[in-house]
């Protein structure tokens, strides 16, 4: 494999670490073959050796993209989407944590607030 760029090196690192904890899919499906992660990892990256140069060079572009507008499984999971820092900047949010949105949710005895998300609880206690 061919030197890597930095770039390259943190998206190999997200995709591996997304494998790592269970939340790397492809076609709905959880990854569990630590090859076929490197792989994925490799192709996201921009650095398979399977691609041409042009093609492996539009990947990486479209997953920079990807990891700008927070559409990630790590983002995702860590509430840092575009569209979550947008609402928080906005006041909706007034710099709750999730730790503090369940709290209240708890106090109202809001039905299934275990399994929420930060976003679900907002959503939920508006209401």
């Amino acid at each position: 494999m061919a030197k890597q760029s930095r770039g390259q090196k943190k998206t190999v690192g997200r995709v591996m670490h997304e494998f790592k904890h269970g939340e790397l899919e492809t076609r709905g499906r959880k990854v569990k073959n630590p090859k076929q992660a490197v792989a994925i990892a490799l192709n996201e990256a921009g650095a398979s050796k399977y691609e041409s140069k042009s093609k492996n060079e539009k990947n990486l572009r479209r997953t920079k993209a990807k990891e700008r507008r927070g559409e990630t499984a790590r983002d995702q999971k860590e509430g840092r989407s575009r569209t979550a820092a947008r609402r928080k900047s906005a006041g909706s949010a007034r710099g709750k944590t999730r730790a503090e949105l369940y709290d209240e949710a708890k106090r109202r005895n809001v039905h299934g607030r275990s399994t929420m998300s930060k976003a679900e609880l907002e959503r939920a206690l508006r209401a």
